[in-house]
């Protein structure tokens, strides 16, 4: 089909729509449908990208147990503060996330915390690969950012662990179809989320992923895990919220 004319690129257009395949993932039944702001599935090597408001909280499911999800946040209202994920490993004294592990920015605020995780298979340690990248920058560029702020990522669903005795790093894969994980945003942010293989994929084969996300403020009533350093970027982070 010709698209070398206004109606040529219109009906190509239009035919491609017709192709297109638009699966939006079911409300969770913890989930009240009123409180919902986000539902959308990634497709494999697809990317999303949303500004989500404090006390918003999200949800990430590998449906069919192959999806990657590169993630990156930065602060909605000053986006040059964003997502340290070296702070995130070093402050908490621990490099595997899991539940009440913060996502630490880079001005020692948190940005969110993992209140749910049924997978236990993420990595902190290796990044995206090219493809993520490119991804992760056109999600940036949608926000007036480039790439410079396309930082070091979180990815999820695709695990990682250092071997004690040599130091090497092993890929130990996804902890299969329907595990989730759930944060808890503290501050406004640009949430990015790159759904490609991992690096150090020996036979990457990327599914979907889905996210929902709802409104949740009530959550945010008092901080979600006791470890001091925990608690001392909370009132960091409490800190700007009062001053608004």
């Amino acid at each position: 089909m010709s698209t070398d004319s206004t109606s040529g690129a219109r009906s190509h257009a239009r035919a491609q729509a017709q192709h297109a395949e638009l699966r939006i993932p079911a409300t969770p039944h913890d989930v009240d449908p009123s409180t919902l702001v986000w539902a959308e599935s990634i497709p494999p090597h697809g990317y999303a990208t949303k500004v989500l408001a404090r006390g918003s909280r999200i949800r990430l499911i590998d449906v069919d147990g192959g999806a990657c999800a590169h993630l990156l946040a930065h602060r909605a209202d000053a986006p040059w503060e964003r997502l340290n994920v070296a702070d995130t490993m070093k402050v908490p004294w621990q490099a595997y996330l899991g539940a009440g592990h913060p996502l630490l920015s880079d001005q020692g605020r948190l940005l969110a915390t993992v209140i749910a995780d049924s997978s236990g298979h993420h990595d902190l340690l290796c990044g995206p690969d090219a493809a993520g990248r490119r991804l992760l920058l056109l999600a940036a560029l949608k926000h007036c950012m480039d790439i410079r702020d396309v930082a070091p990522s979180v990815a999820l669903f695709c695990g990682v662990r250092v071997d004690p005795a040599s130091g090497a790093l092993e890929f130990t894969g996804s902890a299969g179809a329907g595990a989730f994980i759930d944060l808890l945003i503290h501050l406004p942010v640009v949430l990015s989320l790159a759904n490609t293989a991992h690096p150090l994929d020996p036979e990457p084969t990327v599914t979907a992923l889905d996210v929902l996300a709802w409104k949740a403020e009530d959550q945010l009533a008092g901080p979600l895990n006791a470890d001091p350093e925990y608690l001392r970027a909370w009132e960091n982070t409490d800190a700007v919220v009062r001053a608004w």
